[in-house]
């Protein structure tokens, strides 16, 4: 995580350009997270274009406000091989490494102060280290910021506690560095996905003790959040919708992807209309629970179906997502925020599945978050 840096000044980077390309595919939107702080995720797609250049080693990214000089954030060394979807390991961390030809995604995830005017614009410096140690640069890639605000939605879920896991900030989670390529277009439908899992008053996913290794012989009903009620987050239209698949067994094999579509990983899912050209999703619901169909319109908090373990689904869950297209693929996952809930601490899955629990604040002493978003490893009870 970054936030704004306190040195006013910056000295423009020395060096000659150099030959890549830098792009933003989506330009990233202010939300307020449960922290009470303004995020911004957003990815760099960066190619080394010629093969004459040889390899490129990217050791610095400076990300500045509109045409200002303040630095809203600055990656140096291995904090560049952080923002990474797979960080490289080992003593060289100094730089990233741009083989000629290849490109890499940087994935960013700022934080604004809260004094902090909302930016209009970002641009980005990177320097690079060139063969023979040269200096070479990159100083531009400006983006304009949307300005469209966050859709306010109501709770997909009844009270709780649940973990947000796999949530948005992470980028070495597997929703967010998912990136999707297909029909020439590379996007990110889980930008900003969570996987929801049911949690004991205490902070347990399980009613009773199980060994993390023998994960695969417990049964659904061991799992506090199967069967939960799954509720429409906003007025809308149901336009894709199934049912039918059956659910796995805890930590049992996955199905062979043979392509990325709702039908080879949501299992059973209904994609929701929320708003013009926005769309709610929600997956890996229990097979023969779903109440509504293609079609139908639905009303803020009705019952969609249940929550369930179909598709790819190693745990019983609620994968629940905002995209702008009806499909999970040639989709950008979009920021939301819900309309009331209370933040109760933050735990890893492998607490919620440990003993001791995780250490959470009682109901009612935790946080209250209003119109914010649940990030990474939240644990929080629904209003």
């Amino acid at each position: 995580m970054a936030g704004l840096l306190a040195s006013p000044q910056l000295t423009r980077a020395q060096g000659t350009q150099a030959p890549v390309e830098v792009r933003v595919p989506l330009a990233p939107q202010l939300v307020v997270g449960s922290d009470g702080l303004r995020h911004m995720a957003y990815e760099l797609h960066v190619t080394n274009y010629y093969q004459s250049t040889g390899t490129l080693h990217l050791r610095q990214l400076t990300v500045l406000a509109d045409e200002v000089p303040q630095v809203l954030a600055r990656f140096t060394g291995p904090a560049v091989n952080r923002l990474l979807a797979h960080p490289a390991t080992g003593p060289d961390t100094a730089a990233v490494p741009i083989e000629a030809g290849r490109r890499v995604v940087l994935f960013l995830w700022l934080t604004l102060p809260a004094n902090q005017p909302r930016p209009r614009q970002v641009r980005h410096q990177l320097v690079f280290t060139a063969l023979g140690g040269a200096t070479q640069v990159v100083d531009g890639v400006r983006v304009i910021l949307s300005q469209a605000s966050p859709l306010v939605l109501s709770a997909p879920l009844r009270a709780g506690p649940w973990l947000a896991y796999a949530g948005p900030g992470n980028a070495q989670a597997h929703h967010w560095n998912s990136v999707v390529v297909v029909n020439g277009q590379t996007t990110i439908p889980q930008r900003y996905a969570t996987d929801f899992y049911g949690l004991t008053p205490a902070g347990h996913a399980l009613r009773r003790p199980v060994a993390i290794e023998r994960l695969n012989t417990t049964t659904h009903a061991d799992w506090v959040g199967f069967g939960a009620e799954v509720l429409a987050v906003a007025d809308g239209v149901v336009r894709d919708a199934r049912d039918g698949e059956p659910n796995r067994p805890p930590m049992g094999p996955q199905p062979t992807l043979t392509d990325l579509t709702e039908r080879t990983l949501m299992g059973n899912f209904v994609v929701l209309e929320v708003a013009p050209g926005v769309f709610a999703h929600y997956a890996h619901l229990q097979p023969g629970s779903l109440a509504v169909k293609v079609g139908d319109r639905v009303r803020r908090g009705s019952v969609l179906g249940r929550l369930g373990q179909s598709g790819q689904s190693p745990l019983p869950h609620l994968h629940f997502q905002v995209s702008n297209a009806v499909t999970f693929e040639e989709s950008e996952g979009l920021p939301f925020v819900f309309q009331n809930f209370e933040r109760r601490g933050a735990a890893s899955l492998g607490d919620v599945l440990s003993e001791p629990a995780p250490k959470l604040a009682t109901p009612g002493s935790g946080r209250t978050c209003k119109q914010e978003l649940p990030l990474d490893g939240d644990v929080i009870l629904f209003k």
